[in-house]
């Protein structure tokens, strides 16, 4: 391991603070100002946190124990006393599609961009990884690709060969009906006899979830969804019982209350996007534990980039209605206690991977959620309601040692986070300043 990621210099930081790499078996004692710990409780002040490559060994109040900071270290006081500092757990987007580069925003780019072969799209994909972890994003939930691209990184982040970069695990291809929306990341559930066929050959494939697209898209130029679903509530259903045989979470993209309605019913994991949910749907979403990926972003996206994307007044005040009746959604389902996920859909259009996804949050903050709120969906409700085969999101014992500090305390607003920053994965630690290296995102 490289000078530059075993110890951070004063340059670095600009500050005095110096947080040396977990290596050989070495323990890391800090000592904080303020701990996030991911739970959704009340952060705690002066805290301690003690951990080594393989996770977290103590997090408390209260100073650890003297045996737990010998190993690897001779003396009894932390490694780094951190008073003005936060430390908060890596950050979970709990919707991305890896396999596309969304800051780009020319349209007929991005067409040529999907003609490209599984292997041009994979080593592209490759090289975000490192970027979306400086970022501060250590967890991706893929949404799915038809080319193979999240499988393999899946494969990757499980394989002994692992680079730095975030957990990921992916659907593979999602789930559609031919000649309907999805094709560019999905394959027909006409290929197969039945649901349950289907969802075999995913899991074959090496899905870690299942993906499925029983609704279209917003027509922004009506300001809503103007087609019937995809599916009926019988079909997801039967892709929901599928999925659980093979132990598999469903994901499903919805807009528009009709086809979110039979999502609902179907008795899928998690509803993606989620415009013109009724307040009655989220209080079935609330009692049937369906989480809820909001996922501002790519709406947002189109009224800011309004001029090179061509759209007149009329369109822009559809999607700036939309995105004031989705706000409102959200502040509802929190008041309602739906188990809400942050998820940027990173890879759309101007959504670029992980810096989209802080933006994002800050998306979520303007809509009324509170600081505290925005950075549990995407730390530990995640983590909790979408099981994944790693533990993080948490700051406790027996999780991973992935986790950013910093001087700008995202309890003031989540837009802090955009700022200098410590974060520390694993064995690894590194700075990030406020002009990262986000090309290719």
């Amino acid at each position: 391991m490289s000078a530059a990621r075993s110890r951070l210099s004063t340059s670095e930081m600009q500050s005095s603070v110096q947080i040396p790499a977990a290596i050989a078996g070495r323990r890391v004692w800090l000592r904080l100002g303020t701990m996030i710990d991911g739970s959704g409780a009340a952060p705690q002040r002066d805290a301690h946190v003690v951990y080594s490559k393989a996770g977290i060994l103590y997090a408390g109040a209260d100073t650890p124990p003297a045996e737990m900071v010998k190993s690897g270290r001779t003396a009894t006081t932390p490694d780094a006393e951190l008073p003005d500092y936060t430390l908060l757990p890596g950050l979970i987007d709990a919707h991305t599609h890896i396999f596309l580069e969304g800051g780009e925003l020319d349209l007929d780019k991005r067409a040529a961009f999907l003609k490209q072969s599984p292997e041009e799209l994979l080593e592209l994909a490759r090289g975000r990884l490192e970027k979306i972890v400086r970022l501060g994003v250590t967890a991706m939930r893929d949404c799915g690709d038809r080319d193979g691209v999240g499988l393999a990184l899946s494969r990757l982040c499980a394989s002994p060969d692992r680079p730095l970069m975030p957990y990921i695990d992916s659907p593979g291809a999602a789930i559609h009906r031919r000649g309907r929306y999805g094709s560019f990341m999905a394959d027909p559930l006409e290929s197969f006899p039945t649901a349950a066929a289907c969802v075999a050959a995913r899991v074959r494939a090496g899905a870690d979830r299942i993906k499925l697209i029983p609704t279209g898209i917003i027509n922004f130029k009506q300001g809503a969804v103007t087609t019937a679903p995809q599916m009926t509530t019988e079909e997801i259903g039967a892709i929901v019982a599928a999925a659980k045989s093979h132990n598999r979470q469903t994901i499903a993209h919805g807009s528009g209350d009709d086809g979110l309605e039979r999502a609902i019913e179907g008795g899928v994991d998690s509803i993606e996007h989620g415009f013109f949910l009724r307040d009655d749907q989220l209080a079935k979403m609330r009692d049937r534990h369906i989480a809820w990926a909001p996922t501002f972003s790519p709406v947002e996206k189109q009224v800011d980039h309004r001029d090179r994307l061509g759209w007149d007044a009329h369109v822009v005040a559809n999607l700036k209605k939309i995105l004031d009746r989705h706000a409102a959604s959200l502040v509802k389902a929190h008041a309602m206690g739906v188990e809400i996920v942050a998820g940027s859909d990173a890879g759309s259009c101007g959504v670029a991977h992980g810096l989209g996804f802080l933006e994002e949050l800050e998306l979520m903050e303007r809509a009324g959620l509170s600081p505290a709120a925005i950075v549990y969906s995407a730390t530990g409700a995640s983590a909790r309601r979408l099981a994944f085969k790693e533990k993080f999101g948490e700051i406790k014992p027996g999780y991973l040692s992935r986790f950013i500090l910093t001087r700008h305390s995202p309890l003031e607003t989540v837009a802090n986070l955009r700022k200098q920053k410590i974060i520390v994965f694993d064995d690894q630690v590194f700075a990030t300043g406020e002009s990262p290296d986000v090309s290719g995102l």
